[in-house]
């Protein structure tokens, strides 16, 4: 997309990606990222990128077990504008970061001090890429984005598959398809950055609208794009952040996937997806004794959202919320005594997602709604349906509950990350 004689925008390809409502504030997004770029590589841009946030609707610490999973991209995302270098060296300047990130990507080792950065993401992609046969190069960017980190909206990963969509675009001549993004993009997280996590988020921002994902093969997961128009609902979609801290929450992450993964490997397999209800049930007392009540309790969840999962599905391909959001508080409960991913034990003082919960859960039965924890849990953001025209009236009732800004209400986005230019 390139700006206009006027200085301005392409407002027809604005609309398409955002909706007629939200160009004028897109317009000044991007103009404002174009000033950016411009003051900080003496040069205007070639190629602007968007890549979304995502939520989770089904399916919780389902996929890092073989599960299934539904998810959806939102309206939030990271864009990018983008020049090509002829040279091996990636430069990507941020508004969210004081110093740029520089990469040599002539070196794609594991840096140790890049670890849990963006250079060490940029880096994993590339290596990504490599291991593929895929060409990569160098390019220089500027990302602002407006997706809520550590939301639960995947602020990493809508960047990982930006990341990779670049190097497809730029060197690949944009071949490379939206689910060998992804995968690049969750083995640069788990190799290069240095966090455990399955392929949900990933995927959910590299394609776009509503998809269901079963992981039962995670180098080829399958995924549905679902044809459900969620703006005819009737409900609305919030997230409310419970002003948690993620600091020091990555064991309480991979105990998960260990624990559940301990339960298979005592019954003989590799991951919960191989485990069925009867035999984990039939082997109670022994994984108990062995393991411990948290793992079959981790294990038990798994088995049971992996086929609450089949069910959301069939209830929103048959446009039934009502048995939708039934599902949605199931899985919610489930989370909380079972999972157990709504606090971490090792500050038991901290229970922002508890507290949320609780003061959230007599509006959301009064209102004839859903709630439950969001994403990976542990801190950051729950997930309320609410009807539409009782949206006012919910949001006042618990606004003094929360901090300014903490309640926000997303839309369905249909388009995964891309290049604006494909909308040409």
């Amino acid at each position: 997309m390139k700006l206009n004689d006027s200085g301005t925008f392409n407002a027809s390809i604005l609309a398409k990606l955002y909706g007629k409502n939200e160009v004028e504030f897109q317009k000044k997004r991007y103009e404002k990222l174009v000033s950016l770029f411009n003051k900080t590589f003496l040069s205007s841009p070639e190629l602007f990128f968007s890549s979304p946030g995502r939520t989770e609707i089904g399916g919780n610490h389902t996929d890092h077990n073989h599960g299934r999973v539904i998810a959806a991209s939102i309206n939030l995302d990271a864009i990018c504008a983008v020049s090509k270098t002829d040279n091996m060296k990636v430069s990507l300047f941020s508004d969210a970061f004081k110093e740029p990130f520089v990469v040599d990507l002539n070196d794609l080792s594991v840096v140790q001090s890049e670890v849990g950065t963006t250079s060490s993401l940029i880096r994993g992609i590339a290596k990504g890429f490599d291991e593929r046969g895929l060409s990569f190069g160098g390019f220089n960017a500027y990302i602002t984005s407006n997706v809520l980190v550590g939301s639960g909206l995947s602020s990493s990963a809508s960047v990982e598959v930006l990341i990779g969509k670049i190097f497809g675009y730029l060197y690949n001549q944009n071949n490379v398809d939206a689910e060998t993004i992804a995968i690049i993009g969750q083995f640069a997280e788990n190799k290069f950055f240095g966090k455990p996590c399955g392929l949900m988020y990933q995927m959910a921002c590299a394609t776009g609208g509503i998809i269901t994902i079963d992981f039962e093969n995670p180098a080829k997961p399958k995924h549905e794009k679902l044809k459900v128009d969620f703006s005819k609902s009737g409900y609305g979609l919030l997230i409310i952040d419970t002003g948690g801290s993620h600091e020091d929450l990555t064991d309480d992450y991979a105990s998960v996937p260990t624990e559940m993964k301990s339960v298979a490997k005592f019954l003989g397999k590799n991951v919960c997806r191989e485990v069925s209800s009867e035999e984990l049930l039939k082997n109670v007392t022994k994984i108990r004794k062995k393991l411990g009540d948290r793992a079959f309790l981790r294990a038990y969840h798994f088995v049971f959202e992996n086929e609450r999962v089949v069910n959301q599905v069939y209830a929103l391909k048959k446009n039934n919320f009502t048995e939708f959001l039934q599902l949605v508080n199931e899985s919610g409960n489930s989370s909380f005594r079972w999972l157990q991913n709504i606090y971490s034990t090792k500050n038991v003082h901290e229970q922002s997602v508890s507290v949320a919960l609780a003061l959230v859960e007599m509006h959301v039965q009064k209102y004839g709604g859903a709630s439950r924890v969001h994403g990976g849990g542990f801190a950051g953001t729950i997930q309320v349906f609410i009807p539409k025209h009782k949206m006012e009236n919910f949001v006042a009732s618990i606004a003094s509950s929360f901090v300014k800004d903490a309640i926000k209400m997303l839309n369905i986005r249909n388009h995964g990350v891309i290049c604006l230019d494909e909308l040409n």
